[in-house]
């Protein structure tokens, strides 16, 4: 069976962001084995849902929009960015359909920060650390990342990898509270910056990280290990009956 994993339009208001950042998900997800269904942000809710009847994971991309910081209860500081409506709605929608039927979910940058918020957490609205952690797009090694023992993501790095892999780095903000399940399973060392999340279930693979490895398919193991991870739950997920999946609160 093909494996058919939708992802959101990273914007809804810059096509030539769109045409940079989409293509490099795109070739990650069908080099790991899946068949990439983008969801556009303008379309009705009904045809998005009849887009999400047919995948069987959620891709959350990033993007050069910051979420809302109304959504978790603060108001924006004057180095948060704008927000996308258009690409919060979708994303509520995806997320709502992969919670009910346990449909796996990668989330990247933007879309862990996404993913954190709508599980009630919320977001350090501007980072000022010692770390950079956003030293450009071609920083292919921007800093390591301490993973959690036992996580499920500790699973995921390869045979040989340093104990702290490297990983790239494009944000500038970054998960303050964890969202309701979630569990830290990687920090920056150097300043404790939350760098990945996943959900507290065996069952449901959640995963989020705020690094692109997408970016560096090509060139790194770990990422490769990512999406395969996430393609391989997609690929044996079976669907759950709504009335048994708890949404949050």
């Amino acid at each position: 069976m093909c494996v058919h994993v939708a992802i959101a339009e990273p914007t809804g208001t810059d096509s030539a962001y769109n045409q940079r950042s989409l293509p490099a998900y795109i070739a990650a997800l069908r080099s790991a084995g899946a068949m990439p269904i983008i969801v556009p942000l303008h379309e009705r809710p009904d045809r998005v849902a009849r887009l999400l009847a047919g995948v069987q994971g959620v891709l959350l991309p990033g993007s050069k929009f910051d979420v809302d910081p109304q959504r978790y209860g603060e108001d924006p500081v004057p180095e948060c960015g704008e927000p996308d409506p258009s690409r919060t709605a979708v994303d509520e929608l995806l997320l709502q359909d992969a919670f009910n039927l346990h449909k796996p979910i990668l989330a990247i940058c933007q879309g862990v920060q996404t993913l954190n918020v709508w599980l009630n957490g919320s977001l350090i609205q501007d980072l000022k650390t010692v770390v950079d952690h956003r030293p450009g797009r071609d920083v292919v090694e921007a800093h390591p990342v301490q993973i959690a023992l036992g996580s499920r993501l500790a699973n995921l790095v390869p045979l040989g990898f340093a104990a702290e892999p490297l990983v790239n780095s494009s944000h500038h903000q970054a998960i303050q509270v964890p969202g309701d399940g979630l569990l830290v399973s990687a920090v920056s060392p150097a300043d404790g910056v939350v760098e990945a999340v996943e959900l507290d279930s065996r069952e449901h693979f959640v995963l989020g990280v705020q690094w692109h490895p997408e970016r560096t398919y090509n060139e790194s193991a770990f990422s490769r290990a990512i999406f395969a991870a996430f393609v391989q739950a997609a690929a044996v997920w079976e669907p759950r009956p709504i009335e048994e999946s708890v949404p949050p609160a």
